[in-house]
Order: structure tokens, then C-alpha cells, then sequence
């Protein structure tokens, strides 16, 4: 840990290398870690469960009156009325992780009344610690990150995450991916959207876009993105976006150009927004933004995490 870091991003750094070590000790006999399944195609091991424990306990005993919003245990713990709150993924990538595929890691983002100030996302397969304290900048392992310099859609990485939910229209979303995917040099779809944010972040990619995430799937990333001289927010391009489900980001050309495709599938786009969509590609709407529309009526999630 630097002496020049936030004292308390300090802490979370200590957190997130000890939830870490937990992580890596388990990767090495995955097949013997205990499965379950909170919903279909969405899982959760004891490592999550040990991993978020051992960050709790690290931040709450160096900060016993701050609060806490973990991905397992909600916010449980910690002190619910605090203005400072915790935002925890301690496992991001948990599919990848049970089949042994090398791409997770842990996010921690600390709130101060509702706009976060520190953030940590750890790769502990790669020992990557990607660190950032607003107005300080954004690191990868005390290196200074800035955001990729290219400035065309078309020569440009854009990574996303696939529908795998309940509810989740994978029509929409290979027509949202389509639109994307011709534009650009390429789409990728690694599985841990905390560490997609980190490589915005770190210039690797271009932009980003996924719906259906959580505060704590994009918290410390959004950090490391703006510090970083980059951009993000909702799909019709408000930074308003955490609580949302649906979120794009990528270095300010790039960014600009995404929202521009992908407004019209934002659940805040306009009425004629949604009508151009429906007319251009009715069978492909989600029904979920036509009136009228019954919830038995929307389609199943047929894509997995």
C-alpha cells in the first residue's frame, strides 16, 4: 500500500488483495468449491460468500460506523444510516470462475453520499490492482491510466455482457449487438463487467455497454473511467446511471457515438425513439416497452452468464 494512497482507499486495497488470496486459494481445486443458484444461469459459491466476509470484516473494523452494500448480503451490515457506504462485488465473474476460465476479480467503491470517491477492482489471477480516489487519478499498480486515444467507432474494441436474467429479451439484445458490432473493430464479451469498465479505464477497449447490472457491478469502475478522462451513464447518455441497469461508457469520442446507437434501446428513450424501433424492427422490441404488455408475455432469458 502507498503512503501517498487515501488512507481510506488504503483499507479497500488491503480488503480486496485479502479477499484476493481467498479467491486464488480456491481457483486452485475450483471443482471442490460448493455451487449454488440464486436464479437461473446465476450462481453463487462459498468463495463469494467467504470473499465478500473477509472484505466486510476488514472495512468495518477500520471503519465501524460506515455502511454497506454488498452483493450477497445487501446491506445487512455496517451502519444503514451512514453517509459513507461500501459498494462490494467480492466475486465478479463467478460463471468464469466455477468453469476455471481466468477472468474475475474483486470490486470495492466506497459512496460519500451517493457519489463514489474511492475505487479498487482486483484481478487476482493477474495481481492487477486497478486504483482510483476522485481528483487523484486512476492506476494500474501505481501506473497513471488514461483512456484510449482513438477516436472512430469503427476502429475501435467495444466489449458488453449477454442477457442470461429472467425476463432478459435476447432479441433485442442481438439486434443492440448488431447495431454495435458492424460499426466497430470488434465486440468482445469477457464475463466480468467490473474488470470491462477497469480496461476502458486502462485505454485496452474503447467503450462499453451491457444492461441489467447492479450498483455493484459498476461502481469503482465508473471511478476509474472518469478519473481516467473517460465518460459514462445511462444509454441515452445521462451520468445519472447507477442504480439504472443499463449502462455505456468509453473515452469521449467513443462514448458519444455508442449513445447515438444505443439511445434508442434505453428505457428512457423517447416515445418516438421506441416507435422508430418498433417500426424498423417490430418482432425484435422488447415487449416490456409496448403498453398494454402482460408480464407473462415477456420472453424468457435463453443466453447464460
Amino acid at each position: 500500500m502507498s503512503a501517498n494512497q487515501h488512507p481510506m482507499l488504503n483499507m479497500a486495497v488491503k480488503a480486496a488483495r485479502a479477499a484476493g488470496a481467498i479467491i486464488n486459494r480456491a481457483a486452485l481445486d475450483v471443482e471442490a468449491v460448493r455451487i449454488s443458484q440464486k436464479q437461473v444461469n446465476d450462481f453463487v459459491t462459498e468463495v463469494d460468500h467467504a470473499s465478500e466476509a473477509a472484505i466486510i470484516e476488514t472495512l468495518l473494523t477500520a471503519y465501524p460506523d460506515h455502511g454497506i452494500w454488498a452483493e450477497e448480503s445487501g446491506r445487512e451490515h455496517g451502519n444503514a444510516t451512514s453517509d459513507h457506504v461500501w459498494v462490494i462485488d467480492p466475486l465478479d465473474g463467478t460463471t468464469n470462475f466455477i468453469h476455471g476460465f481466468p477472468v474475475y476479480c474483486v470490486s470495492i467503491a466506497l459512496l460519500v453520499r451517493g457519489r463514489v470517491e474511492q475505487a479498487v477492482i482486483y484481478d487476482p489471477t493477474r495481481n492487477d490492482l486497478f486504483t482510483s480516489t476522485r481528483g487523484r487519478g486512476a492506476y494500474l499498480n501505481e501506473r497513471r491510466l488514461r483512456v484510449s486515444k482513438r477516436t472512430q467507432l469503427k476502429e475501435s474494441l467495444v466489449s458488453t455482457g449477454f442477457p442470461f436474467r429472467p425476463g432478459d429479451n435476447f432479441n433485442v439484445y442481438l439486434k443492440m449487438m448488431a447495431d454495435v458490432m458492424q460499426r466497430t473493430a470488434g465486440l468482445r464479451r469477457p464475463g466480468a463487467a467490473a474488470l470491462d469498465l477497469a480496461y476502458v479505464a486502462a485505454g485496452w477497449t474503447e467503450g462499453f455497454f451491457e444492461t441489467g447490472l447492479s450498483a455493484w457491478d459498476v461502481a469503482a469502475g465508473s471511478l476509474l473511467i472518469t478519473e481516467a478522462g473517460g465518460l459514462i451513464g445511462n444509454f441515452t447518455g445521462e451520468s445519472d446511471f447507477l442504480e439504472q441497469r443499463e449502462c455505456v461508457a468509453g473515452n469521449p469520442k467513443v462514448y458519444g457515438q455508442l449513445v447515438n446507437i444505443l439511445r434508442k434501446y434505453s428505457k428512457f428513450a423517447s416515445a418516438g425513439e421506441k416507435a422508430e424501433l418498433r417500426q424498423n424492427a417490430p418482432s425484435l422490441v422488447d415487449p416490456a416497452m409496448k403498453p398494454g404488455t402482460k408480464v407473462d408475455e415477456v420472453p424468457p432469458a435463453t443466453a447464460q452468464e
